[in-house]
Order: structure tokens, then C-alpha cells, then sequence
């Protein structure tokens, strides 16, 4: 299904990628390829533990291997260090929140495959990123959350230097 925007990622999420994609095809698969072969050497397939649970595991690196492959493809890399207007809340923006209790609260703008709640890395397209897009410091914006609305006050924004 595609999404209503782009798949953007940081570089840093790229390079993440990119690194569990080598991981797995360098050194994961040729260390199961090896058990299985010396398994599969060992006579009757059909009852060894190491054939039947060194097959299931190819086949669940190989479906990695696909998976993260598709999202290196379709990713839209995007350095926040190169945003030309800083003034406003764009792809990798941190931005410090208030809501309606003056409860302040700091998220940054991240990809999907990127997102990390409890470091404050919000995905591109969450309920909140989305309603911060395009905000200035001192806007408000409107939230639906699964708790109800809310309303936040964009308190400061900045980027990576």
C-alpha cells in the first residue's frame, strides 16, 4: 500500500539500515548456510534440530534481507542539517511542545522505520508530526490522539547543526 507522502529517513536511519541489511547477508546467512550444510552432511533431515531450525532461520533472514532491501528502495534520504528554513517545523526538526496543562514535551521529526517514542523520535507520519508540519514557534496545533484531542503550543524548534 503507498503511503501519502514519502518514505523520507535521515541519513543516520539510512546508514542504520544499510548496516543491518550487510549484518545479516555477511555474517548471519553464511554462518546458518554453514550449519545447515554440516547438518544436511549428518544423514536423516527429517529429525535433525539443527537442519530444521537452521533452514526456518534462513528463511526468516532472507525475509529480513527482503523487507529492509524494499525500504533502503523506496526511502527518500533527507538531511535536516540542510533544511533552508529553520524557522518552521520540517522533516528532522526537534521540537519542544506545550499542551493545554503547560506540560512540555520535546520530539523529534524522524522517518517511519526511524521512530523511537521513548528517545523522543517521532515517525513522519504520526498523528503529531503531522499536525506539526509547517508550524512556527508560538502556533497552535490541534491533535488526534487515541486519548481525545489536545491542542500544543510550539514552544521552540531547532535542527542539527
Amino acid at each position: 500500500m503507498a503511503t501519502p507522502y514519502p518514505n523520507y529517513i535521515t541519513p543516520e536511519g539510512f546508514a542504520k539500515l544499510r548496516a543491518d541489511y550487510d549484518h545479516l547477508l555477511g555474517v548471519e546467512r553464511p554462518s546458518i548456510v554453514e550449519v545447515v550444510s554440516w547438518a544436511a552432511g549428518n544423514g536423516d533431515r527429517s529429525e535433525n534440530g539443527d537442519y530444521l531450525y537452521g533452514r526456518k532461520r534462513m528463511r526468516e533472514i532472507d525475509g529480513q534481507l527482503k523487507r529492509l532491501s524494499k525500504k533502503m528502495k523506496d526511502a527518500k534520504v533527507v538531511d535536516p542539517r540542510q533544511q533552508p528554513d529553520k524557522s518552521r517545523v520540517y522533516f528532522g526538526a526537534t521540537v519542544t511542545i506545550a499542551d493545554e496543562d503547560d506540560n512540555h514535551r520535546t520530539v523529534t521529526l524522524v522517518g517511519n522505520d526511524e521512530t523511537d517514542v521513548d528517545a523522543g523520535r517521532i515517525g513522519w507520519g504520526s498523528p503529531i508530526a503531522r499536525a506539526l508540519r509547517g508550524a512556527a514557534v508560538g502556533d497552535l496545533r490541534r491533535v488526534m490522539l487515541p486519548a481525545g484531542e489536545r491542542e500544543y503550543e510550539v514552544i521552540a524548534i531547532r535542527y542539527p547543526d
